[in-house]
C-alpha cells in the first residue's frame, strides 16, 4: 500500500528509542523526510545511524531538544520552519501513588501537553497554506481509563485527547488532519526497563511479570501481552499518510482491547 508520504517532512519528537523511533523509522520506508528528536546528541545520531543502516535510500536527519521548558521547541522551530507530518510522542512517565505526588511532578504536564501545542502552533499555519498536513498525538488508553498509580501521566494524556480535538475542529474543510493515538501498554524501552526491575525486586521472570500485569493491572486487555512498539507505529504511519483523509478529530486505540468501550 502506497500512503503517499514520499518527499513529505515529518517530525518524530522523543524519537531516539521505543514507539517514536519506530515510528520514525516506518515513516522513513514509506519515503518521508524523517527529523528524529532526542534530548542527548549522542541518542540523536545513534538513531539516525540505526534508521539510516535499516535501506540506504532513506531520507533521516536529527534536532536535538529538550522539552522541559519552551526553548525546545524554539530550537527545533528554529531549525526545522515547517514540516508536513508532527507526531507529538514525547513524553515521560513515572509510577507514583496520588497523595505522594507533590507540585513539582505535574511537571509531565510541561513535556507531555505543551511540546505538543507549541509545535503544533506553529507548524499549523504552513499546513493550512499548503492544504495538507497530518499532526498525531501519541496518546495512551491511560488518557481514557486514568490509572490510580499514575494520575499525573494519566492527566496528561486525556488533555492531549482534547487539545487534539479541538485543533481538528478548528481545521474544519481544509486538508489538515489532528488524530490522537491511543497505545495500550507497550513494550518499549522504558515500560521494559520498568518491568525487569520490578521482576527482579519480586525475584520473578519478566514473563512473570508480565502475566501478572495483565493478570490484575489490566485484566481488560484481550492481547493479553504487551505491544510491540511497530504495532503502535504502523497505526501512526497510516494515519500520516495521504490516505487516512477522512480520518479527523479521531481518538484512535491501538491499546490491545483495554478499553471497555465500542466507541
Amino acid at each position: 500500500m502506497d500512503l503517499k508520504l514520499t518527499g513529505k517532512i515529518a517530525l518524530v519528537t522523543g524519537s531516539t528509542a521505543g514507539i517514536g523511533f519506530a515510528i520514525a523509522k516506518s515513516l522513513a520506508s514509506e519515503g518521508a523526510h524523517v527529523y528524529v528528536n532526542g534530548r542527548t546528541q549522542v541518542r540523536v545520531d545513534a538513531a539516525v545511524a540505526a534508521i539510516r543502516s535499516s535501506a540506504a535510500s532513506t531520507k533521516v536527519d536529527g534536532v536535538t531538544a529538550d522539552f522541559s521548558g519552551l526553548a525546545g521547541a524554539e530550537t527545533v522551530i528554529a531549525k526545522l520552519p515547517a514540516v508536513d507530518v508532527l507526531v507529538n510522542n514525547v513524553g515521560i512517565f513515572e509510577p507514583k501513588p496520588f497523595a505522594e505526588i507533590p507540585d513539582a511532578g505535574y511537571r509531565f504536564f510541561e513535556i507531555n501537553v505543551m511540546s505538543g501545542v507549541r509545535l503544533s502552533r506553529h507548524y499549523l499555519a504552513g499546513m493550512l497554506k499548503r492544504n495538507w498536513g497530518r499532526i498525531l498525538f501519541i496518546s495512551s488508553e491511560s488518557g481514557v481509563q486514568i490509572p490510580a498509580e499514575m494520575v499525573h501521566y494519566g492527566m496528561t494524556k486525556t488533555a492531549q485527547i482534547a487539545v487534539a480535538r479541538g485543533i481538528a475542529e478548528s481545521v474544519a474543510g481544509t486538508g489538515v488532519t489532528i488524530n490522537t493515538i491511543l497505545a495500550g501498554p507497550t513494550e518499549s524501552e522504558g515500560v521494559s526497563g520498568f518491568v525487569e526491575a520490578m521482576a527482579k525486586q519480586q525475584n520473578k521472570s519478566k514473563k512473570e511479570m508480565e502475566h501478572d500485569f495483565f493478570e490484575h493491572a489490566r485484566p481488560s486487555s484481550l492481547l493479553k501481552r504487551f505491544a510491540t512498539v511497530d504495532e503502535v507505529a504502523a497505526m501512526a504511519t497510516y494515519v500520516a499518510g495521504q490516505l487516512s483523509s477522512a480520518t479527523n478529530g479521531a481518538a484512535l486505540r491501538v491499546d490491545g482491547g483495554v478499553v471497555r468501550a465500542i466507541l
